[in-house]
Order: structure tokens, then sequence, then C-alpha cells
């Protein structure tokens, strides 16, 4: 499937400049210091692309899960769900569509594998476990899916706030040492298990006001081909985290960009980004 270092075509709700204005020029400004010139999703409702547009498959194919996150149930919440059916249509896209609920944010994509964090069983309590992995690796056209833990404080449960693929072996998780032991255990016993390596970031969301805010956690960047946007938050962390990933990532461009304003609302640059190959 696409992965994130092979993309080169970036598109943003275009809700992003009204909600978020102080940061969407800060963004653009980024953007286009590195010759990224985004596109724009059409009529959205909320910020979080990456959640309800469809998951690239190859250059001419894509998936469209089931969108009805448990989280945005009441009506108000209803109301920000996007009309993916119609911003598909607008841009031409023409999405295969899966019963499957799933976000976009809990699909983390190596070249022939992905990892998930396991709270797409819960959001999919008619299927038993081994339909549904079945049906997930056969709809993602995938060798090996794995999943991580979810950890039940975390309402929204995605993998994208957990950990990213560095190459197809190793992956790029957060520092959970402040996490409870059992998590930490269970974590780190999937990616054994997944037979993956790991390099750790800072995690630091533990002072946040509020307690949903993002900020702190570094894993959500945006990576398309050889360039990195890096969320930092004015915190002791920032340094560390991008040091290591220049460390990580070299020659990659490690790009940083404050981010606080979304990540108060919960997400940080994966969330609210949509980047497909063209």
């Amino acid at each position: 499937m696409i992965t994130d270092n092979q993309t080169n075509t970036l598109y943003l709700a275009d809700c992003l400049i009204k909600k978020q204005p102080a940061f969407f020029e800060r963004f653009k400004k980024v953007l286009d210091d590195h010759s990224i010139k985004p596109k724009y999703l059409p009529n959205t409702k909320d910020i979080w692309a990456v959640d309800y547009m469809p998951i690239q498959i190859n250059e001419n194919k894509f998936v469209q899960f089931n969108y009805n996150p448990d989280y945005l149930q009441s009506k108000t919440q209803l109301k920000t769900i996007s009309n993916v059916d119609e911003i598909c249509s607008h841009l031409g896209i023409h999405p295969i569509k899966s019963n499957l609920t799933v976000d976009g944010g809990n699909i983390i994509r190596a070249k022939n594998k992905v990892i998930m964090s396991d709270k797409v069983f819960k959001e999919n309590p008619l299927i038993s476990e081994k339909d549904l992995i079945k049906q997930l690796k056969d709809t993602l056209e995938i060798e090996k899916l794995f999943f991580v833990p979810w950890d039940k404080s975390d309402a929204i449960g995605h993998a994208d706030g957990m950990l990213r693929f560095m190459d197809d072996d190793r992956v790029i998780i957060n520092n959970y040492a402040e996490e409870k032991p059992e998590f930490q255990r269970s974590f780190r016993m999937a990616l054994n298990n997944a037979g993956l390596d790991w390099e750790e970031l800072p995690y630091s969301p533990y002072k946040n006001k509020p307690y949903t805010s993002a900020e702190g956690i570094y894993v959500n960047y945006l990576q398309m081909q050889d360039v990195i946007i890096f969320p930092i938050s004015n915190q002791v962390e920032d340094d560390i985290a991008v040091k290591k990933m220049e460390q990580i990532f070299k020659p990659h461009k490690i790009i940083t960009i404050k981010s606080n304003e979304v990540a108060q609302k919960g997400g940080v640059l994966n969330c609210i980004t949509w980047n497909i190959k063209k």
C-alpha cells in the first residue's frame, strides 16, 4: 500500500482555515517554504481529515471505511461528521466501500503491513476477531496486520498517537515510562510479537489542560517523501524530540511547527492532513 514517504499531494479540510486561523497561517507558511502546495477538501465539518478520508491502496485505488466513531454520538457531535461521498465525488475519487468501522488515524502503514490499536475490535462488535482480521487484511491488501493495546483512558484510541513506522521493520513509539507497568508490558510485547524494533520519542501530555490535549505527543507528525513536519508545543521535551528525529531520519528534513492550538483540540499534524500519491 502507499506509505507516507511515497506521498506527494496534501489535502487539508477547508474548515481548518476558519477553525484554526492562527495555526493555519503558520502551517501554510511552512508548507510554502518547502514547496508543498496544499489542496482543500470541500464542505468539511471538522479538521481531522485523516480519520474520515479514504485509505490509499495504490495510485488508483482507495478504500472508504464506515466513519461512525463512538466518541461522536451526541446530537451535537454527529453534526461534525463530514459527507465523505460528496467530498470524494468533488475530487473525482471513487473509493471501494467497506462496511467495517475504522478511523483512518488508527491505520499505521508500511508497504505490506499495518498496525492498529485493538480498539477496532470494540468498534466492530458483530464480527468475530478472526473474521475482522481477515476482512481488514483483504480490504487493505496487506500480508501482515498487528495490533497494539488501546489505552482505555484515551477515548479516541488511534494508533497514530502511539507509534509510526520508520521502515518496514522498525517503528518510533511514545516513551511510556510514566504509564502503568501492565500497559508498558503489553505494548512492548505486542511489538516483540510483531517482530518490530523500535526507537522512543518523548511523551509528555500529563500536565495538559484539558487532559484531552495532544500537546507533547510527538509521533503525530506529517511525513511526505523526505520532508517531516514535526509538532512542537513549547515543552521542555521539544528539543529532545527534534534531536531524536534528526538522528533517526537523517538525511530527511525535520521542520518544526508550534502546534498548541490544534493539539488542544485533541490531535496534531497527522490528524489534520490527508496525504496521498498522485
